[in-house]
């Protein structure tokens, strides 16, 4: 049975990421963009990130130009500005897609473990996936679901 840890994808500096590097870690997966009425949640994704890394979580952040075109910036740009106006410091990966025939075979497989309320598509910027230190999908919240939100699922996660 497949698990995340079967999949790589690239950082937003062009090296190949494997995803088994993060065994025994709770992922908080989240295709992310910079010009969206929900970007102040890097914020919250950060705050979550600082506040559980050292008990195993890490944030992974998606860029995605899919929506409305808020994600413009090349790698290095959206880097930048993750950087600058929310003091991100979890993973930023490459500019994806998370729909259509070239979506990333992380989100194809994020998708058909995890479904949301109008099917498996991707519905707008900052879905959230939570994976299991095993490496299994638990669950898919929505854009609007605020990070903050997630502590809860997180800490369960993180004990078990």
């Amino acid at each position: 049975m497949k698990t995340i840890y079967d999949f790589t994808a690239k950082s937003n500096k062009g090296k190949e990421v494997d995803l088994a590097q993060f065994k025994g870690q709770v992922l908080l997966i989240v295709n992310t963009a910079s010009k969206c009425g929900l970007t102040p949640q890097y914020k919250g994704l950060e705050e979550l990130y600082k506040k559980y890394k050292d008990q195993g979580l890490t944030v992974i952040g998606f860029p995605c130009d899919q929506f409305g075109h808020q994600e413009p910036g090349n790698n290095e740009e959206i880097a930048s500005f993750c950087e600058i106006n929310y003091g991100v410091t979890f993973p930023i990966m490459e500019k994806i897609e998370v729909n259509g025939e070239q979506a990333s075979p992380v989100f194809k497989y994020l998708k058909s473990k995890a479904a949301g309320f109008f099917g498996s598509r991707i519905k707008w910027n900052f879905t959230k996936f939570l994976i299991s230190k095993d490496g299994q999908v638990i669950k898919r919240f929505s854009p609007i679901k605020n990070p903050k939100s997630l502590e809860k699922s997180i800490e369960k996660m993180l004990k078990e």
